[in-house]
């Protein structure tokens, strides 16, 4: 007869299914010999290698401090926004998640290169955050009261004016990688009317904390995948082309600084062979006295220049003054 559970092993059983299916199928991560293992879903591969991620981190973590003070100026309030994650997903995964109203702006990147199609991104602006900024630009605290309700136009009017500048900043952080010129083509209250992007495309969705006062939500950032391929194609050859210019520059600054110290004056020395004798040895030695050395008669001399071995070659005589003629060059 098979083994019945308990009552008890039943309420463990249903505990473990509710809090991984809070994880998320994606995410669930399975404990076993004390090794974590995460589920992969081979039908749906990453396109985005974890080196390409942490470009994007530093892009946005650059946006983050643009946005910390350019909010805690505007709203005279102590504001901090921090990257919390940088996730690939599904543009449904992204729209299906979000209430159904919500600020959220669409900007052309503006890229002038005809090798990258027109690309817009999204940035959704969560209700607390963006009601939290219109009450303090109306002359209140900043606090937060639950509102669920559309945006007016006059809120959204304001929103707007934050929007442009906030888009605007992406202008810096990208500065390093590629040159954009975000500009601001459409605000939605609605998330389901937007269709500049297929729900089955993949997205990268990076997720900022935006603390203002005692209020803490987030601004989220929806870049598609496919444009974001061809702007990082684009990183990668603008950075072999300043390697390249890099390495041409070290050379001059090579030859400069070797055309600036082939003047210098430096000493050689011509080592015969070297030996070791005790100190008693050493006070009693005259003249006429032989020393043995470490070398063969027919070994080469040794120069030095300082300590350092650069050179060997013959000992002989050269307008009768000793002369070392070169017989092997060593690379220090």
């Amino acid at each position: 007869m098979a083994d019945v559970l308990s009552q008890s092993q039943i309420d463990d059983l249903l505990k473990n299914l509710s809090s991984a299916g809070d994880k998320g199928i994606e995410e669930i991560e399975l404990q076993k010999n004390d090794k974590k293992l995460k589920v992969y879903d081979f039908r749906t591969p990453k396109k985005f290698t974890k080196e390409r991620l942490k470009v994007l981190s530093r892009i946005f973590e650059i946006y983050s401090r643009l946005l910390s003070s350019y909010l805690t100026s505007i709203l005279r309030l102590y504001c901090k926004v921090n990257v919390i994650s940088i996730e690939e997903q599904r543009y449904y995964e992204f729209n299906n998640a979000l209430p159904e109203y919500v600020m959220m702006c669409i900007f052309d990147v503006g890229l002038n290169d005809k090798d990258i199609e027109d690309t817009s991104f999204i940035m959704q602006i969560s209700n607390p955050v963006a009601f939290t900024m219109l009450d303090r630009m109306l002359g209140g605290n900043g606090s937060y009261v639950d509102i669920n309700r559309d945006f007016t136009e006059i809120e959204i009017e304001l929103l707007s004016k934050f929007a442009k500048t906030m888009c605007g900043m992406q202008k810096e952080a990208w500065g390093n990688y590629i040159e954009i010129n975000p500009t601001i083509t459409d605000i939605e209250t609605n998330p389901r009317v937007i269709q500049s992007i297929a729900p089955d495309d993949v997205i990268i969705l990076v997720l900022l904390e935006v603390e203002i006062r005692n209020v803490t939500n987030t601004i989220s950032i929806c870049i598609p995948a496919i444009n974001l391929e061809q702007m990082m194609t684009k990183f990668n050859e603008k950075n072999a082309k300043n390697k390249r210019f890099d390495m041409s520059k070290e050379s001059e600054r090579k030859a400069e600084i070797m055309g600036g110290i082939k003047t210098t004056p430096l000493t050689v020395k011509a080592v015969l062979g070297e030996t070791q004798l005790q100190l008693k040895d050493i006070l009693q030695l005259q003249v006429n006295d032989i020393i043995s050395l470490n070398a063969g008669i027919n070994d080469n001399v040794t120069l030095k220049i300082g300590e350092t071995k650069w050179f060997d070659g013959k000992l002989g005589a050269k307008n009768n003054k000793k002369a070392v003629k070169i017989d092997n060059t060593f690379k220090n």
